[in-house]
């Protein structure tokens, strides 16, 4: 069963998914899949090109922004930015639990000035604690 948990109308995170939840992506509108799991992370779990063939032949655009123990990074928080301004329709992103792709997508949406209780507040709906990013979050927004 499909575990995706939606941010906004436009955008959802979801744990590792599995090319079973590629065609349930489609059913659900999603345009998008980004993936912000590096390749070898879980050599068991599903890699890149295999969700990303799956998109396909389900219609799907893929894209992925690599998240490693790195952390993040501006170029990431652009690439992201890219894809949701090109996107034509929601976007579902995911990780090993989908909290680094709540993460960059949260950095985003600060950095683009909304509301950080709210970006906060989204979060924790889907189950995330945004509490150890609100310093970086606020400092992002501008005070915004």
């Amino acid at each position: 069963m499909s575990d995706f948990r939606p941010l906004s109308a436009q955008f959802s995170v979801a744990p590792q998914i599995g090319l079973d939840d590629i065609a349930e992506a489609r059913a659900q509108g999603f345009a998008l899949i980004v993936n912000n799991r590096p390749d070898g992370e879980e050599p068991t779990a599903p890699q890149g090109a295999e969700i990303g063939h799956a998109a396909a032949a389900e219609g799907l655009a893929y894209a992925a922004i690599p998240i490693g123990h790195a952390g993040f990074s501006h170029a990431q928080i652009d690439a992201l930015d890219a894809l949701m301004a090109d996107a034509t329709g929601p976007i579902l992103a995911y990780c090993r639990s989908g909290t680094r792709s709540t993460h960059l997508w949260a950095l985003a949406r600060a950095r683009a000035g909304d509301d950080v209780d709210a970006i906060c507040n989204a979060a924790a709906k889907a189950g995330y604690d945004l509490t150890g990013l609100r310093l970086m979050l606020d400092a992002l927004a501008g005070g915004k």
